[in-house]
């Protein structure tokens, strides 16, 4: 009996000890979660500096959002065998360091004053944070029982959404609100920022986070698939050093295409892999074009740095959706909330472009509302029924991502041929998809 107490005894301690470091080791994910939100969205506070800093027309300016998606194309696959080969703790510190490495590369940027040096910045930036991304979602959704795992993972997505709200406060103080008017303004803030990031990845690489053994790397494709991947990167990253915007776009789409036609059968995934796809550049384009939007004199006659203050409503906004979402589609169906968000939203950018003052501007940041369950309710409608397929569907939806790489391009090439009011149609057209696509292409029957 002594030895059967001091054994339940060891257990009890032993227990306790593991969920003391898991609990430790999700608070410090969550940061990671935060980190990656600020930083993205300060790509909508620095496209329309750049854009003045530059004298940069739209379709220009929205070249900072190509290369930053375009980043999530191109290293996803490769990240997912980085993270194979060296485990998710290395695997998050090297991601903190490429992202690190990003930001500081705006100090050279601006000191030689080159457009593309940026953008070769922002692409480093996004090699980063997609690396963290592959290591941390699955890793966080591991963290603690199976059970528990969504709760988790949208734990630190508020965490996430956090970021993208202040994000935008804080830089249009630092960026926009700066005495500089040139390039050079973004070289204190992205200092701090990539010096914040070498600490973080000091401290991750010196703490004591659980290994979980449990949890299974997914087999990586075979190298045929690496191969048509390197070359569809490689074609794409020498079409844009070429300065060929347009066939770079059209060989991500070509790429795209290619990834999803071994899953062709599966009509609804491929459907909402391209929902995903249109999600992703409706939600980013609008938020690129926010700060010129609201600097209109038609629509509010802002401060550029007012404006980018606003931009914080946008993404705010969506935050909240996602806690009135929950709630919601506990006694909504999916496909009706989603479709219902889609109409509403095409609903608001309608009133904005055909409105001027407070009524444009409090519309269009209504978008964001609507937007905060789309991600997840097509994600999960794609790869719904897919079996033993629904890691690979689940990836390849993921690569619709790069939406966000050109939806913003093509509402720039609309902004400089009809003007940034009229240009919203584009996203708006996103939005029109995504509620067919929650009526008639998620359905399996």
């Amino acid at each position: 009996m002594a030895g059967s107490h001091s054994d339940s005894t060891a257990t009890k301690v032993v227990d306790s000890h593991q969920q003391e470091t898991q609990t430790f080791a999700f608070i410090a994910m969550t940061c990671l979660f935060f980190f990656w939100g600020f930083i993205t969205v300060l790509n909508d506070i620095l496209i329309p500096f750049l854009k003045e800093s530059f004298d940069l027309n739209y379709t220009q300016a929205m070249l900072v959002q190509f290369c930053f998606f375009g980043a999530y194309f191109i290293v996803s696959p490769l990240a997912n065998r980085l993270i194979d080969r060296i485990g998710f703790q290395l695997g998050i510190v090297i991601g903190l360091l490429t992202t690190a490495l990003g930001c500081l590369l705006f100090y050279p940027s601006a000191d030689l004053n080159v457009y593309v040096l940026f953008l070769v910045s922002f692409f480093v930036l996004a090699s980063g944070i997609t690396i963290l991304q592959v290591a941390a979602n699955p890793y966080v959704a591991a963290l603690g029982p199976e059970k528990t795992a969504a709760s988790r993972l949208n734990l630190a997505q508020a965490a996430n959404s956090l970021g993208t709200t202040v994000g935008p406060v804080i830089g249009s103080m630092l960026i926009l609100g700066a005495v500089a008017a040139d390039a050079s303004a973004v070289q204190i803030p992205y200092i701090m920022i990539g010096a914040v990031l070498v600490i973080a990845a000091l401290l991750f690489r010196n703490i004591n986070l659980p290994t979980l053994a449990h949890v299974e790397s997914e087999a990586s494709d075979g190298k045929d698939s690496l191969r048509s991947h390197l070359l569809f990167s490689g074609a794409i990253v020498l079409a844009m050093v070429l300065g060929l915007t347009v066939v770079a776009g059209l060989i991500v789409v070509v790429a795209l295409g290619y990834n999803f036609y071994g899953l062709r059968q599966h009509r609804s995934m491929v459907l909402g892999a391209l929902a995903i796809f249109l999600y992703v550049g409706g939600e980013v384009s609008i938020g690129s074009f926010l700060v010129n939007y609201l600097a209109e004199s038609s629509i509010a006659g802002m401060e550029i740095a007012e404006a980018g203050e606003m931009v914080g409503y946008y993404w705010g906004a969506a935050m909240i959706g996602r806690l009135v979402g929950a709630a919601l589609m506990n006694f909504i169906a999916s496909t009706k909330y989603l479709a219902g968000n889609a109409v509403i939203a095409i609903l608001m950018i309608i009133i904005s472009m055909n409105s001027t003052g407070d009524v444009a501007m409090w519309s269009i940041l209504a978008v964001g509302f609507f937007n905060s369950i789309m991600f997840p309710t097509i994600f999960t409608l794609a790869v719904k029924g897919l079996g033993n397929m629904t890691s690979k569907g689940s990836g390849l939806v993921c690569q619709g991502i790069v939406g966000g790489a050109l939806i913003p391009v093509i509402q720039g090439m609309a902004a400089d041929g009809v003007g940034i009011q009229m240009s919203f149609v584009v996203p708006m057209v996103c939005y029109v998809y995504i509620g067919w696509y929650a009526l008639r292409g998620a359905d399996q029957s």
